[in-house]
Parts: structure tokens; sequence; C-alpha cells
């Protein structure tokens, strides 16, 4: 059930931080989140992955949907992609899956809980 809030928490909060902040703001949260609710490195990196794998890959498909596709298409097309737009997003997902996960994992290996039943 933690995972679940976990997760929910990430994504809504990395969305309200990437309004006002850089990008890379989703880092720090995904770091706060695991650092206050999740004991297990697995589980924390598996809640950050998800939560940010979510919303970036909801944000892509609002902003490729906006424009037709036209900037997605031509991206695609400069990378190995063979100009597949959800293939593009779903790499775009993963990047920012990868760089929440890292985070999250890094903050609940430091979780106080985990130090008190140490």
């Amino acid at each position: 059930m933690k995972i679940i809030l976990a997760i929910l928490l990430i994504a809504v909060l990395s969305f309200i931080a990437g309004i006002y902040l850089p990008w890379w703001s989703l880092a720090i949260v995904c770091f706060l989140i695991a650092l206050l609710l999740i004991r297990h490195i697995g589980y924390g990196f598996l809640a950050g992955f998800v939560g940010i794998f979510l919303l970036w890959s909801v944000l892509s498909f609002l902003i490729d949907s906006k424009n037709e596709s036209i900037l997605s298409h031509k991206i695609a097309n400069l990378l190995p992609l063979g100009g597949s737009t959800v293939l593009l997003i779903l790499v775009t997902a993963f990047v920012g899956g990868l760089v929440g996960g890292f985070a999250a994992m890094a903050g609940s290996s430091l979780s106080p809980a985990k130090r008190i039943r140490s």
C-alpha cells in the first residue's frame, strides 16, 4: 500500500515541481518521498521509476498530440528509432524513469526507519 501511495505522490509532486523548477527537480522529489515512505531499496527504485515513467509518458503523449506529432516525428527521424513517435515517447519516459528510480533508490537507502531497525 505504501508503494502505491509513493508512486502517486511522486507523480503528483513531480508534476507540480516541474511547473516551477527545472526538470531535475523530480530527482529531489523522488529522493524525499522514498526517504520518508519506503524502507526497501528495490521498492524505492520501483516507486521512483514507475511514478516518473507514468508521468513523463502521459505528458509526452499530451504534448505530442497537441502538435499532431510534427516535432516528435522529426526528432524520431534524427534518432535511430525508425521515425516512430510512440517509441520516442517510451524512450523519453524510460530515461525519466531511470532518473527517478535511482534518486528514489538513494533516498530509500538512507531511510531513517532502516537505521532504527539495524
